[in-house]
């Protein structure tokens, strides 16, 4: 039986001062738990004893407590509660955007507000190979439990930063991607292996100080380019055309830049 003070707990956490007050986030349904199962630190489960049965094997130390439909739909933040909900700790990660940009290709998001948005952006750099998200202050909460519940477990295999976005592209010695109405023609330009691809707000685009630091400005095109059609696409969308014609070009085999000679020498090679 789960407390009532265990519940006020979990659906406080829907809020993000209580999330850092506790260090703590919400992971609901047995695709989401079972993802982040091994990859973060389980401190707690209510579950309903079908899904105890099939589970995976719990950290020792984690606190499990059975659970009847009822007490979990009590219990849930979601409308349709999926027979589990599980506290994990929020990660410390202290890696830098320019300690991983020089040799990978990272995506950096300026202002990215929705948690759909956010989440689903989670999911597509771990379809696209990519480890690391740097976002700005004002973006989304990764551990909103919509955006979380969003990134379908990618959460567990893509860390995501939150970082002074301005000064972490001015340290970065990479390319800086970003997409703009008057960018260029993404699919005519030269694509590095490694570097940032920046993505701005849902409304906004990305911010007049971000922009400045970006050295290759691009576009998705629309089809035909003459024919009126929306204003924009949804910065999910958007992210992943991007990624996916990065990820398309041939150079995805030559495998990542391992020394500042190599580093250069590709981005001769890649830019124009």
């Amino acid at each position: 039986m789960i407390s009532k003070a265990r519940i006020k707990q979990i659906r406080g956490l829907e809020r993000k001062k209580n999330r850092l007050a506790e260090g703590l986030f919400v992971a609901e349904g047995p695709k989401l738990v079972g993802e982040l199962l091994g990859r973060m630190r389980l401190r707690f489960v209510a579950a309903t004893e079908e899904w105890l049965g099939t589970a995976p094997q719990l950290p020792r130390e984690a606190e499990v407590c059975i659970v009847t439909t009822d007490e979990l739909q009590r219990t849930s933040l979601l409308q349709h509660p999926q027979s589990v909900v599980a506290l994990f700790e929020i990660p410390c990660d202290e890696t830098r955007l320019a300690d991983v940009a020089g040799r990978e290709l990272v995506l950096a998001l300026d202002g990215v507000q929705d948690p759909g948005n956010l989440g689903t952006i989670v999911r597509l750099a771990d379809w696209f190979g990519i480890r690391h998200i740097f976002c700005s202050p004002e973006s989304a909460d990764i551990f909103n439990p919509k955006a979380t519940q969003a990134t379908m477990g990618a959460l567990g295999r893509v860390a995501v930063h939150y970082t002074n976005l301005t000064q972490a592209l001015a340290e970065a010695r990479c390319p800086i991607y970003g997409t703009f109405l008057d960018g260029a023609d993404i699919y005519r330009q030269r694509l590095t292996p490694y570097g940032v691809i920046v993505m701005g707000n849902e409304g906004q685009g990305i911010t007049k100080a971000v922009a400045e630091l970006v050295s290759h400005r691009l576009f998705v095109p629309p089809y035909p380019a003459d024919r009126p059609t929306v204003e924009s696409l949804n910065v999910a969308i958007a992210t992943a055309i991007v990624c996916a014609e990065f990820r398309r070009r041939p150079y995805s085999s030559m495998g990542n830049p391992s020394s500042v000679s190599s580093l250069t020498s590709a981005s001769a090679a890649y830019e124009e």
